[in-house]
């Protein structure tokens, strides 16, 4: 699987179903697959400057990262956070 989370649209999607999930430790367990596929927390501390140890923290089963945190190390992926519509809206008539 780390062999396939290499590949940004197979990460994308990966990251985007573990969001579907309530218990937010599988997003956080997910992106921590997708960190260690993309060069692992030694290489993302140098990318981020943020230190290997609080990304290990962040992305641990009691982590909670900030929002500005969260968007850094998604950065240094290739990612980034977005905001997408879960209904259709009608228009005025």
């Amino acid at each position: 699987m780390i062999e396939r989370l290499k590949e940004i649209p197979y990460a994308q999607a990966y990251l985007n179903a573990a969001l579907e999930d309530e218990d937010r430790r599988v997003f956080l367990l997910a992106l921590r697959n997708v960190a260690e596929a993309h060069g692992g927390m030694t290489k993302l501390s140098r990318l981020t400057h943020i230190s290997r140890e609080h990304i290990y923290r962040m992305l641990s089963e009691k982590g909670n990262p900030e929002l500005s945190t969260l968007k850094n190390l998604l950065n240094a992926i290739g990612l980034k956070l977005a905001i997408e519509t879960n209904i259709l809206r009608k228009k005025a008539a």
